[in-house]
Order: C-alpha cells, then sequence, then structure tokens
C-alpha cells in the first residue's frame, strides 16, 4: 500500500513551515492563522465549532485564540442571549492581515496544483475530501475517549 497519509503530512508540514515563516513578519506563529482565517470566514464563531472545523482539542484551540487576541487579532463578545457563550470575532488588525493569508493560500494551492488539469485538479479535491471524511470518524471516535482497534 502506498505511503498516502505521510505524503501528506509531508506537505501540511510544509506548507506550515513555509506559513510561520513568511507570516512572522505580522506576529502569527504555530499555525495561529489557521484559527484567525476561520474567525475572519465565520464571524461569531465560537470555540467549540472552531476547534471542530480545525480538529484540534479544546485547549489546543483555547491557547492560540488566547494568543491571537492578546495581540490584537481577534476579540471575544458575549452572545446577546446566553452569557457563558463568547463569540470570536477579528479586529480590524485581523482584518487587514486576512487578504494577505488568503493571497499565501491561493498561491499555495497554485504552486501545488502546478502542471494538473482542472479536471485532475477536481479530482484530487473530491478524493482528498473522501479521505477527510473518513478520517472525521475516527477523529470523532477518538475524540470521545475511545481507542481504535489496529
Amino acid at each position: 500500500m502506498k505511503e498516502i497519509l505521510r505524503e501528506i503530512g509531508t506537505i501540511a508540514r510544509a506548507l506550515d513551515s513555509i506559513s510561520n515563516i513568511e507570516f512572522k513578519e505580522y506576529e502569527l506563529t504555530k499555525g495561529q492563522y489557521l484559527y484567525l482565517v476561520r474567525i475572519c470566514e465565520h464571524p461569531g464563531i465560537i470555540q467549540e465549532k472552531l476547534s471542530e472545523i480545525l480538529k484540534v482539542d479544546r485547549t489546543t484551540a483555547a491557547r492560540a485564540i488566547k494568543k491571537l487576541e492578546l495581540n490584537g487579532f481577534i476579540e471575544r463578545k458575549d452572545d446577546p442571549y446566553n452569557r457563558k457563550i463568547k463569540k470570536l470575532f477579528p479586529t480590524e488588525k485581523g482584518e487587514s492581515v486576512y487578504p494577505y493569508i488568503r493571497s499565501e493560500h491561493i498561491h499555495s494551492d497554485y504552486v501545488a496544483l502546478a502542471g494538473f488539469s482542472d479536471e485532475e485538479a477536481e479530482t484530487l479535491f473530491q478524493l482528498i475530501q473522501r479521505v477527510r471524511k473518513n478520517i472525521e470518524v475516527d477523529w470523532e471516535f477518538v475524540k470521545k475517549g475511545n481507542k481504535r482497534k489496529y
């Protein structure tokens, strides 16, 4: 069997490393840009939903969110109907960085898919989505405290 997930992991780490270097000038480190992008795309998102989208545990999400808030990229606001719920919104600073991050993502897609036809790129996208959906089943299972059988 081909080691597809190893290849995907290598790609993900390389892109993450590039982004961490390029976004350093904005004081965004260790994948914080991923959180900022999702908050900009979903203003008012709650932390639990954000951690679900990014497939990270709550503690990891809480740390990244706290750093983004301390650096002025996002702010928490009380839900008008339930004060226990804190909604996350980008600040003006966060919104000003978002277009640069999106440009980097578009450029990385362009580089990654160089030499692919539109049809090949679409097929790859659909296949990767299927892989993600398969993995999400295990992620949900393990997240609930279960152990997979190998």
